[in-house]
């Protein structure tokens, strides 16, 4: 097995399966591999409900787990609405839910069954698409997202050389018909290999290129921590604090890396915002031209002596959900008494939650910040609000920091 998995840390190493040929390879590797070292796996599968027949296929991939003697998790999407690109929605949702699973599993590394056909893939749409370092570096081996290592051990494997493999163990797997749905873009892509390989254009050399462009994304990350962690400062509330001064002696590149980074991070976005607004921010921020107030990406920027506050945009708060899930705005985990809890749901403390704490201005913390923090509620009343003050035996920390932000320190 790659040794990708050397970083899967010292707890349980999870496996995401969808019951198709890459990831059903990736079981059976992983739990050899786990047989070897002396490791537990846990395995999950998300069903988008996209298809018919996909619920029949995570039971698929649950009874394989059964027979296995192997722990098995299916979680389920529900879609809040059908807007946007559905793929890439699905996509997002998926990372979202495997990483709140494992959160909540003590799981710090989940492994994916990427090949080296997705990456040469994925080089190639987004090259389409004209991105730039970032997007030409395809896939990595190893990433941090939402506080999860995520794991590619197949990147250096081919597709048919693993359904060869699984045939010669007599596994069957399942095929998505979306993989010959000439709509979208991959599958598109797909159908191009053949001829852009009579030109020199192979799956080894378009994900070697990948992986090149993987080293300057990784000298470009460094530089954005390094400058992080000169001119950023992480806030209580999940706000961001920037020293405008060393923040615009940065070449512009890392300062736009660095202001998109916040921006996600603070905003709950997967993908940074338009270049043209985020440029436009970041020459605002060092032209000391923000002053009271802009807002992108879900958050609001005010300038205060020398210094550039980043906090949630107060009209955009995350929707509540089950305390049961401890996990909300996907950056804040609940702590404390998990049987309270049960009865509870999680959900921004409010302009309503705020004025029913009488001495929340003891914190210190601004009330546009504390509005946007996590409370936590029966119905109409409120249980607890930590980051004011009123804990009541609940806390919450912040996790998932992104790669470029690892180096932040936090406000007293």
């Amino acid at each position: 097995m790659s040794p990708t998995l050397a970083e899967a840390g010292s707890g349980p190493l999870g496996i995401a399966v969808s019951g198709g040929s890459d990831s059903l390879a990736l079981l059976l590797l992983a739990e050899r591999w786990a047989q070897a070292e002396g490791r537990k796996i846990r395995v999950v599968t998300v069903d988008h409900g996209l298809r018919h027949g996909s619920a029949a296929e995570a039971e698929t991939v649950a009874e394989l787990c059964r027979m296995r003697g192997l722990s098995h998790e299916t979680l389920r999407w529900q879609r809040p609405d059908r807007s946007g690109n559905l793929q890439s929605n699905a996509r997002s949702a998926r990372r979202r839910l495997i990483a709140d699973w494992a959160w909540t599993q003590n799981v710090s590394a989940v492994a994916l069954g990427h090949t080296l056909d997705d990456q040469a893939e994925t080089f190639l749409m987004r090259l389409a698409r004209g991105s730039g370092v970032d997007g030409l570096s395809g896939m990595s081996p190893v990433s941090t997202v939402l506080g999860i290592t995520w794991l590619r051990p197949m990147l250096d494997l081919r597709r048919d050389d693993l359904r060869a493999w699984l045939s010669g163990q007599g596994m069957c797997w399942a095929e998505d018909p979306s993989n010959s749905d000439m709509r979208f873009d991959r599958v598109r892509i797909r159908s191009a290999a053949a001829d852009l390989a009579r030109i020199g254009l192979t799956h080894r050399r378009l994900a070697d290129t990948a992986r090149r462009m993987q080293r300057a994304r990784r000298a470009l990350e460094r530089s954005t921590q390094e400058l992080a962690a000169t001119c950023a400062r992480l806030g209580p509330c999940g706000d961001v604090s920037l020293e405008c001064r060393s923040f615009s002696q940065a070449p512009e590149e890392i300062r736009t890396r660095l202001l998109a980074a916040i921006l996600c991070w603070v905003g709950g976005h997967d993908y940074r915002p338009r270049f043209e607004a985020l440029s436009q921010l970041e020459q605002a921020i060092v032209a000391g031209a923000v002053g009271g107030g802009k807002t992108l990406h879900g958050c609001v920027l005010r300038q205060r002596g020398g210094q550039t506050l980043i906090r949630r945009e107060p009209i955009r708060p995350s929707a509540p959900v089950s305390a049961a899930q401890r996990i909300w705005d996907r950056r804040w985990c609940l702590e404390g008494d998990a049987e309270r809890a049960q009865e509870l749901v999680i959900g921004a403390l409010g302009e309503e939650g705020l004025s029913r704490i009488e001495d929340w201005r003891r914190i210190g913390a601004a009330r546009e910040a504390l509005i946007t923090t996590p409370a936590l509620w029966r119905h109409s009343e409120l249980i607890a609000a930590p980051l004011a003050g009123q804990g009541n035996g609940f806390s919450f920390r912040l996790r998932g920091l992104p790669a470029e932000l690892s180096g932040l320190s936090q406000l007293d």
